[in-house]
C-alpha cells in the first residue's frame, strides 16, 4: 500500500517491466483510479495535520513532500499542496505560482536525494489518467532509467 492508500505500481504508467506482477498492480491502480470519485477528506490531508504518519522530506507553508511507501522507482516521493486541489483540471489561475512550487521543491528535493542524472515528474488527472486520489499531487521517480511511453 502506498501513501495514496493503494499499491502504486504502474500508476505513473512504470509498472514493473511487463511482469505478471507489475502488469496485476498496474490492473489494481487503475482499477483503485476508475473507482475514485472526488469529495471529502483525503489521505493526503490526514498527513497534512499529521494524523498519518509520512516519511517527510520537505516541508513549507505551502506543501509537503515525502516518500511514496510504495516506490515504483529506487527514489519515489510525493509532493502535494497544502491547499486542497482536488484535479489538475479544476486549479484556479491562482494557483499557478503553487503548482510552479510543487515543481520547484521536487527539483531541490531530486538534487537533495541525489537524482543527478534525471528524473520524472507525473501528475495523474481523473480515472483515464489514473488519478486515484482526488487532492493534486506530483510525483518525482528518478534512479533508474525510466520507460517511454509511460503508459
Amino acid at each position: 500500500m502506498d501513501a495514496e492508500g493503494g499499491v502504486a505500481a504502474g500508476r505513473a504508467g512504470l509498472g514493473a517491466g511487463g511482469s505478471r506482477a507489475g502488469a496485476a498492480a498496474m490492473a489494481d491502480e487503475i482499477s483503485r483510479a476508475q473507482a475514485a470519485r472526488p469529495g471529502g477528506d483525503t489521505i493526503f490531508g490526514k498527513i497534512i495535520r499529521k494524523e498519518i504518519p509520512a516519511n517527510i522530506i520537505y516541508e513549507d507553508e505551502q506543501c509537503l513532500a515525502f516518500h511514496d511507501i510504495s516506490p515504483q522507482a529506487p527514489t519515489h516521493f510525493l509532493v502535494i499542496p497544502k491547499k486542497p486541489i482536488v484535479r489538475l483540471s479544476e486549479a484556479e489561475d491562482s494557483d499557478e505560482s503553487l503548482l510552479g512550487h510543487l515543481m520547484i521543491v521536487g527539483k531541490k528535493c531530486a538534487a537533495n536525494l541525489g537524482l543527478t542524472n534525471g528524473f520524472r515528474m507525473v501528475v495523474n488527472e481523473g480515472p483515464e489518467g489514473g488519478q486515484s486520489v482526488y487532492h493534486v499531487h506530483l510525483h518525482v521517480l528518478g534512479g533508474r532509467q525510466l520507460g517511454w511511453p509511460p503508459g
